[in-house]
């Protein structure tokens, strides 16, 4: 694997190494070793799955307060835009805001360290992303902000064509806190 500094501390891309024969080839996507090199979460406790029928499917802004948890986000099929704002009181890049393509082509995955916000736009109809999630889910800690909060000015590629009303109803960053 290759881990690659996003700009925004404790935030990685993690490209694979790919051992090519005439089979096809052959990557290792995680290493506890190689991750707490790094200094991430070296240990998942959950594993989730997002199928999105539709290109412009929208979701989150999304984090757990007083749960935080760390993420390898992959797209497995189609492609999405991913998204994620750094909340850490006194991180020296706080509020600051990194988004990638990730798609199944280029096996790409975000490592999102625990305190960020974290949100993606589907970029392809049949779209699915792998989530691997270093803290169990509790839904009382779940938090989130509006996707198009003018203070953080997210440049979504494709306009919404499908978003939850929970999504939608969030408030600005700043009252999510």
């Amino acid at each position: 694997m290759r881990f690659v500094e996003t700009g925004l501390a404790g935030a990685w891309l993690v490209d694979l190494e790919e051992r090519v024969d005439e089979r096809g080839f052959f990557a290792r996507s995680f290493c506890e070793r190689e991750f707490a090199k790094h200094g991430l979460a070296p240990r998942f406790v959950q594993c989730n799955v997002s199928w999105n029928r539709r290109a412009g499917t929208l979701r989150g802004m999304h984090w757990q307060h007083q749960h935080a948890e760390a993420k390898l986000v992959r797209c497995t099929r189609g492609a999405i835009f991913d998204v994620i704002v750094d909340l850490r009181p006194g991180s020296a890049t706080r509020d600051g805001v990194f988004h990638v393509e990730l798609d199944a082509k280029s096996r790409r995955a975000l490592y999102v360290p625990e305190g960020f916000a974290h949100g993606f736009q589907s970029l392809e109809d049949d779209s699915e992303v792998f989530y691997q999630m270093s803290e169990f889910f509790v839904d009382d800690a779940s938090r989130g902000f509006r996707f198009d909060d003018p203070a953080l000015a997210i440049p979504w590629p494709l306009p919404i064509s499908v978003i939850s009303d929970r999504d939608r109803d969030l408030p600005l960053l700043e009252d999510a806190r």
